[in-house]
C-alpha cells in the first residue's frame, strides 16, 4: 500500500508505504503540494455512545451494534475509539462490556479500531444538571468489588473512567484505578476545589467534556469547572459540536487549557439520523432538532449526549476558536495518544501502525470532506 497526501501538521508533500499493517517508509516527494489530500494519523475519539442508529447503551448491546457504530465512524475519518458504556443496572453494563469485549477479540472487520473501553459512571453526582442524562436510580457509590466484575466481563478493556471525586469512597477508588493503569477522568461532578485536588493527588488526570455535565446555573467563583479549567495537572476533553459550548466558551476553554485539549463527539445512536422524537434507554424521550441539537424532551436543557461525529468538531473548533487545522488534529490524535498513554494510536512513524485519515478541509465553508480511512493497513472506508 502507497498512500500520498500533505502532512497536516507540516504541509510536506509525503508518500507512505505500508505493509502487514505497519508503515515501512515515509519519504518526501516534491512538486505535488498543493493537489494532494490532506495526510493524518487516524482520529482518535475517547467518547462514543453510539451513531448512526446503532447504541452501545440500550437495554440490550449487540455485535451488531458495536460493528454499525464501528463502520459508521470509518465514514468521518475516525480509526480509533473508545466505545463509551454509561450508567446503568449492573447486568446491562456487564453485557454491553461483555459484548464490546468479544467483537473485538473475535477479530471482526473494523475491530482493531477499538483501543479500550470508557466507563462512564455510574459513580457520578445524582443532582439534576451535573447528573446529565445519567439515569438517577442507577448512580451509586464507588465498588471496587463491582467494577473487578464489570473489568472481567471486558476483559481487561475498561482504560478509562468518568467519576464524580465527591462520591463517597471516589479517592482511594481512584488511587486503585490509576495504580492499574486506568485513566482516571473527572466529570459529572459538584466536587469543591478541595475535592478535585484530592482526586488528581490520587491519580486523576483528566476532565470528562468539560463544561457540560453540570448545573444550568452556577456561582460565577469559584465552582467545579474554573477549578478544573485552573488545575494544570488536569487534561480536558471538550465536545465541539456547536451545542454543548457556545463558540466563545469554547474558544475561551480551549485557551486556558492548551496543549492538555483534546477534542470527542460524544456521539450517540441519534447521530446521522433525521430530526424527530426518539425513545432511549438514557434520557427517556429525546428531540434531535434539524441543527443537530439534541436534548431532553422533558427539558430542553439538558444535552442528551451528541448527534455530531470528530470530523465536525474538528472543523468546528477551527471555525470557532483560534485553532488552526494542525492544532485541532493533533487535538484528535497525538494528545488522545499522549493522556492514554498509548503510543500506538494518533501518531506517524516508521514501525508504527498503518492507521490514517485522507481528507479535504476547505478554508472558505470550513467543511472537512473525509476521503479514505485506513487502519492497519486496510482501507476500512474510501469515498472513491
Amino acid at each position: 500500500m502507497i498512500i500520498k497526501g500533505r502532512l497536516v501538521e507540516t504541509g510536506e508533500a509525503v508518500a507512505i508505504t505500508a505493509a502487514h499493517g505497519v508503515i515501512t517508509e515515509l519519504a518526501a516527494i516534491a512538486g505535488e503540494n498543493e493537489h494532494l489530500p490532506w495526510l493524518s494519523p487516524g482520529w482518535v475519539d475517547l467518547q462514543v455512545n453510539g451513531f448512526g442508529g446503532y447504541d452501545l447503551n440500550g437495554e440490550t448491546t449487540t455485535v451488531s451494534d458495536v460493528e454499525g457504530v464501528t463502520e459508521a465512524l470509518h465514514k468521518h475519518g475516525v480509526t480509533t475509539y473508545l466505545p463509551t458504556v454509561i450508567t446503568g443496572h449492573f447486568d446491562r453494563m456487564q453485557q454491553a462490556f461483555a459484548v464490546i469485549e468479544a467483537y473485538r477479540s473475535a477479530g471482526r472487520k473494523g475491530s482493531k479500531s477499538i483501543a479500550g473501553i470508557h466507563m462512564e459512571g455510574p459513580y457520578l453526582s445524582g443532582e439534576d444538571g451535573s447528573r446529565g442524562a445519567h439515569p438517577r436510580e442507577h448512580i451509586r457509590n464507588p465498588d471496587w468489588e463491582e467494577f473487578q466484575k464489570l473489568q472481567e466481563a471486558a476483559g481487561g478493556l475498561i482504560t478509562m473512567m468518568t467519576l464524580a471525586p465527591e462520591r463517597e469512597g471516589a479517592v482511594p477508588f481512584i488511587r486503585k484505578l490509576a495504580s492499574e493503569g486506568i485513566v482516571v477522568a473527572i466529570g459529572h461532578t459538584m466536587a469543591t476545589g478541595e475535592q478535585i485536588a484530592q482526586a488528581v493527588d490520587a491519580g486523576a488526570t483528566l476532565c470528562t467534556h468539560l463544561g457540560n455535565g453540570s448545573q444550568p446555573m452556577l456561582p460565577r467563583h469559584p465552582n467545579y469547572i474554573w477549578h478544573q479549567l485552573a488545575e494544570d495537572r488536569l487534561w480536558a476533553t471538550f465536545i465541539p459540536d456547536g451545542h454543548h459550548l457556545a463558540p466563545p466558551v469554547l474558544k475561551a476553554m480551549l485557551r486556558a487549557k492548551g496543549k492538555r485539549s483534546i477534542l470527542v463527539s460524544d456521539c450517540t445512536q441519534f447521530g446521522g439520523m433525521a430530526p424527530g422524537v426518539y425513545d432511549s434507554l438514557i434520557g427517556g424521550k429525546v428531540e434531535l432538532t434539524a441543527d443537530g441539537h439534541l436534548h431532553t424532551v422533558n427539558n430542553p436543557n439538558i444535552l442528551a449526549g451528541s448527534a455530531a461525529a470528530l470530523d465536525l468538531g474538528i472543523a468546528n473548533a477551527v471555525r470557532y476558536t483560534d485553532m488552526t487545522l494542525a492544532e485541532a488534529v493533533e487535538a484528535s490524535t497525538l494528545r488522545p495518544s499522549q493522556v492514554m498513554n498509548d503510543p500506538s494510536i494518533g501518531r506517524l512513524a516508521v514501525d508504527g501502525a498503518a492507521t490514517f485519515t485522507r481528507f479535504n478541509y476547505s478554508g472558505q465553508d470550513g467543511q472537512i470532506t473525509v476521503l479514505d480511512t485506513i487502519v492497519a493497513g486496510e482501507t476500512v472506508y474510501s469515498q472513491a
